[in-house]
């Protein structure tokens, strides 16, 4: 067993860990490994939200266009939909790039630069936004529940780990990050403003701007491709729907006053949008503690915690469904929000 730091990124602690070398947890999970890479690499959510046939034809339009765009690609990408709480369908196209600087390349490159700016994104039946993380190694952790079910940045590790130790108790996300043996990573240092008022709904407006620092990123996954029987059974009828309630609570009022700034529950799709056997959360905090809170306290979260374990127990911890999760915390320079034309509740517009 090992620990989820990577030997590179340890150093002597300020701050003590939740758990001690001693703590065995109770089932095997694993995190990734990016080799000797110790530049930031990035996130990047580009998505098209729509209430119309012209409109999802645009999106299908877009999403096709990001796939094909080669010059500076991303190293890995999914696709995914689902449909917020205001009731527009949304398409996220995500790419992950090892190397951050080569995402802005290919940002402000020809191809997508020109598309993106162009004014006719003002002035079409779609709202478009792009959410950027770019973290440090140092703020970022990942956690698999199998040694081959490689997800999100996961996709662009050199391999797994042997089994670790930070996981399955309550402070274990942040253990996990190499920033938490010096930082506390709570403290909201700076906030930037909206480079122009937000928008309300329908009005042509385009809206860029960072948030604070030490905002909180997580992508949640689920992949029950792999499960039958029981177990399937099992997690379609009694997981997945407790699963889903939580994360309409994240996306509601509720779930804002609660420091939850955006949260959108998504279904992988192929390009040509048929859903694959799997699932995430995405969801923007305020700050890691706030995360923490909701994961320690709130009802929702215990909901799916519980049926979670009760799966684990029933299949005597014989499980082929595949967990995933993705945390980092972020500094102001390391976010990039954009919105164009959207919705007022779109993504960190509603806070």
């Amino acid at each position: 067993m090992e620990s989820a730091i990577p030997l590179a990124l340890r150093c002597p602690r300020s701050r003590p860990p939740t758990r001690g070398d001693d703590y065995s947890p109770p089932n095997p999970a694993f995190t990734a490994r990016f080799g000797d890479a110790l530049q930031p690499m990035t996130v990047a959510f580009l998505g098209a939200q729509f209430r119309s046939p012209e409109g999802e034809a645009l999106a299908r339009a877009a999403v096709g266009l990001w796939c094909d765009l080669a010059e500076h690609a991303p190293d890995h990408h999914d696709i995914a939909q689902g449909t917020d709480e205001a009731g527009f369908r949304t398409l996220v196209w995500t790419g992950y790039w090892r190397d951050a600087a080569r995402f802005e390349q290919w940002r402000q490159g020809l191809a997508f630069g020109a598309w993106w700016n162009s004014e006719h994104r003002l002035d079409e039946a779609c709202g478009w936004f792009m959410e950027v993380a770019s973290p440090a190694p140092q703020r970022l952790e990942t956690l698999y529940s199998s040694p081959d079910g490689f997800e999100g940045f996961g996709r662009l590790a050199s391999h797994m780990s042997a089994e670790i130790r930070e996981h399955g108790y309550w402070g274990s996300m942040r253990d996990r990050l190499p920033a938490s043996q010096t930082e506390a990573l709570t403290e909201a240092l700076t906030a930037a403003a909206p480079a122009s008022p937000v928008p309300r709904p329908n009005r042509r407006a385009r809206v860029a701007f960072s948030a604070v620092d030490h905002l909180a990123l997580i992508r949640s996954g689920q992949d029950w491709s792999r499960t039958a029987g029981l177990e399937r059974e099992r997690y379609v009828r009694d997981v997945e729907p407790v699963l889903r309630a939580g994360m309409d609570f994240l996306d509601s009022e509720a779930g804002l006053a609660i420091g939850c700034l955006s949260s959108r529950y998504l279904r992988i799709v192929d390009k040509d949008l048929h859903p694959a056997e799997k699932s995430y959360g995405l969801s923007w905090w305020a700050s890691l503690a706030d995360m923490e809170r909701w994961a320690r306290d709130h009802a929702t979260h215990s909901a799916i915690f519980e049926g979670f374990m009760r799966l684990v127990q029933d299949m005597n911890l014989e499980l082929a469904l595949r967990l995933s999760h993705e945390v980092s915390v972020l500094r102001s320079s390391e976010q990039r929000f954009e919105y164009i034309n959207c919705h007022e509740r779109t993504g960190l517009l509603r806070s």
